[in-house]
């Protein structure tokens, strides 16, 4: 996998639109930090739709491998914490 290019929120202000392009052209996502710390990502609206895709996907599998498997009731804050841990 390609290395993503990891910048500071004062680097990306100078040349956004050259990040933003980057993003949609390549599919390539610029981390972006503040004092250091990774607090964002600019990524293609393409990208972004793939992943809520797959994170629907991913929450209706999840909900309906429970519906097969009717032990007590699960309560739905446990299927969507199981599906966040899942994505890490």
């Amino acid at each position: 996998m390609t290395q993503m290019p990891i910048e500071s929120i004062r680097a990306v202000r100078a040349h956004l639109a050259e990040v933003v392009e980057r993003a949609d052209r390549d599919d390539m996502p610029t981390v972006i930090t503040r004092r250091g710390k990774e607090v964002a990502a600019v990524v293609s609206i393409e990208v972004l739709r793939r992943y809520q895709e797959w994170e629907e996907r991913e929450i209706n599998r999840i909900i309906d491998e429970r519906m097969a498997n009717r032990v007590a009731g699960v309560p739905i804050e446990d299927v969507m914490r199981e599906t966040l841990a899942r994505g890490e």
